[in-house]
């Protein structure tokens, strides 16, 4: 049996900051209450190392509980102003893990609403980092793909700014992109889509259709995850959300000989390393024939 990576995969340069950092508070204030306002990336495996260094989970209804001594991470998705606010006024001491693309988005987003501007997001709207970056907006359009933005009603005298989900599929923001050109004049867009997020979607689009079958490594929870799956999808059919080694069931290998591994944004290394462990020591058995 082959296994072949994915060119691009796991961890991004914003899931390892915030890592970092909670790893550096666990040891600087180990004599505190430590925090994570919800999960800090949308990993069980990471969810659980976290655990095993005392640091506790926080959910955004609860922060009555804290007190001034404590200390709190905001997760890489980041969260509302209102909770900002909140943070503060409890007086802990908090640690912001907002990935720098979730901070550039709504950096954007209230400068260009202060500039005049009407603001169009594009993502999903029941996810936390969406949630929080259009809070800092007075009145901000969502929508969630291309069919439900050609649906909104665009008022030619109105400048408008469109602004997309970090995770957001490439492609298809590229197809809103298109339409806007071809038919507005009054609208701007600006790319706030993470550049590792880019990088691994054409990566799986690469190996998607070489594989006999396509494993995405990662949350079940984990957007970026989902759609390197749908994405995956398109290509090979025979593609797999997995989060740990135990979801893997062997009797999708069978007739397979090549095996092509992503993983999301938020998946950790040994995640990986134990599920291509795995596919060798069964692959050497024989137990589910060729591979």
């Amino acid at each position: 049996m082959e296994i072949l990576r994915a060119e691009k995969m796991g961890f991004c340069f914003g899931v390892k900051e915030a890592i970092k950092t909670a790893e550096q508070v666990s040891e600087e204030y180990c004599n505190s209450k430590i925090y994570i306002l919800g999960m800090l990336v949308h990993n069980k495996e990471v969810m659980k190392e976290m655990s095993e260094r005392g640091i506790l989970i926080l959910e955004e209804e609860n922060l009555e509980k804290l007190n001034s001594e404590d200390v709190v991470i905001v997760r890489a998705h980041g969260t509302t102003e209102e909770i900002y606010k909140k943070l503060k006024d409890k007086n802990v001491k908090i640690f912001d893990s907002a990935c720098v693309f979730v901070k550039k988005s709504r950096n954007l987003l209230k400068n260009k609403e202060e500039s005049g501007k009407k603001i169009i997001f594009v993502g999903d709207k029941e996810h936390p980092e969406v949630i929080g970056i259009i809070s800092h907006g007075k009145n901000v359009i969502t929508v969630a793909d291309f069919e439900e933005f050609k649906k909104i009603e665009i008022d030619k005298n109105i400048s408008y700014y469109v602004l997309a989900q970090t995770t957001l599929n490439k492609n298809s923001f590229n197809d809103i992109k298109e339409y806007i050109e071809k038919n507005y004049s009054n609208i701007e867009v600006g790319d706030t889509i993470c550049g590792a997020t880019y990088e691994r979607q054409k990566a799986v689009e690469k190996l998607a259709g070489i594989v006999d079958i396509m494993l995405i490594v990662g949350g079940y929870n984990s957007s970026n995850s989902k759609k390197l799956l749908n994405i995956s999808k398109q290509l090979n059919e025979k593609s797999y959300l997995i989060e740990t080694k135990e979801d893997l069931k062997m009797e999708w290998m069978k007739g397979c000989s090549k095996v092509g591994i992503t993983a999301g944004a938020s998946t950790p290394e040994k995640s990986i390393q134990e599920i291509e462990k795995l596919l060798k020591e069964e692959s050497r058995d024989g137990k589910h024939g060729k591979f």
